[in-house]
């Protein structure tokens, strides 16, 4: 099975995450019981702050130009050290050159704002068993769907989806190799926490969740300029502004617009990350193995008549 996951994993993934996941898998195998019971099952709410590593962000990690993070979960016990999740989540991103670690990158005056609708799948795996113990550390990783849309503000302050204005020639013509970018698109996610038994049925965490994204187009910011004749014949005049604009800052209105090929971003995949609380709250069932099944209406588990 450890082999099964490795090889899903993309060939220019990180060290790290691949080992992350496939240590997932390997506790998996270990743990994973030959037959399982119905087991507790929960409903939560997760609430955080949402941030994101790109182009237009220069730290691994941080809160600067974070946003809140929402969503809602169902999780359901396979084993006293795994549950399964599913949940749905709403998030924000930002970047904006102006916090940018060296003059060049404040002049390029590049900025971004996108929501982000996540609903995902994870597998977690849990240190000690809640059952026997107030509190536990844990690890989790699985996949998930997601949609972004990318925006920016133009010079009289609105904000203007940047997709369809193809800054950097996606789907041109005279750009055969840059293909317009999906909206929707699957990531990996994994992190880890600390979850906390208050009660039999309340259970509080912290967690920070991490997403291995396939796009380095979180922000619209990828690969180069296009030719600005090129870009203002196919798209017009708003998406030069949009692809350029060193030459709305102060003093630098005459700038001319950069060449062909001159570099516009990097060449790494973008991630987005959450650091959130969780509380989640235990479902009621009225049988949680078949031993109880079998107290409450006997051992051929049909209910016994009552007696007269």
């Amino acid at each position: 099975m450890t082999f099964i996951c490795t090889k899903l994993l993309p060939m220019n993934s990180g060290k790290l995450w691949q080992l992350f996941i496939s240590g997932i898998c390997w506790l998996a195998i270990q743990h994973m019981p030959v037959s399982v019971y119905a087991q507790d099952r929960s409903i939560g709410v997760l609430v955080g702050a949402s941030n994101y590593t790109g182009d237009l962000q220069y730290r691994r990690y941080t809160f600067l130009e974070a946003h809140p993070a929402l969503g809602i979960f169902y999780d359901q016990e396979i084993h006293p050290h795994f549950a399964a999740r599913g949940m749905f989540s709403y998030a924000t991103i930002s970047g904006d050159d102006r916090y940018g670690k060296d003059s060049t990158t404040i002049l390029r005056n590049l900025s971004f704002q996108s929501h982000i609708l996540e609903l995902q799948v994870n597998i977690r795996y849990q240190l000690w068993d809640l059952h026997e113990k107030p509190l536990t550390p844990y690890v989790f990783a699985g996949i998930a769907l997601f949609h972004f849309n990318p925006t920016a503000r133009d010079t009289n302050g609105q904000r203007v989806a940047l997709r369809p204005l193809s800054t950097e020639g996606e789907g041109l013509a005279a750009y055969p190799d840059r293909k317009p970018y999906a909206l929707t698109q699957l990531a990996i996610p994994f992190g880890g926490g600390l979850l906390w038994a208050v009660s039999p049925s309340v259970r509080l965490g912290i967690e920070i969740g991490l997403r291995k994204t396939f796009t380095d187009y979180l922000d619209d910011v990828s690969k180069t300029y296009v030719d600005q004749n090129t870009l203002l014949t196919a798209k017009g005049p708003l998406a030069v502004r949009m692809a350029y604009r060193t030459n709305q800052l102060p003093g630098h209105q005459s700038d001319p617009y950069p060449p062909a090929g001159t570099p516009r971003g990097g060449k790494y995949k973008d991630w987005y990350y959450y650091t959130a609380l969780t509380l989640s709250v235990r479902l009621p069932h009225k049988f949680r193995s078949m031993r109880d099944m079998q107290k409450n209406f006997g051992q051929s588990g049909v209910p016994c008549p009552p007696m007269k």
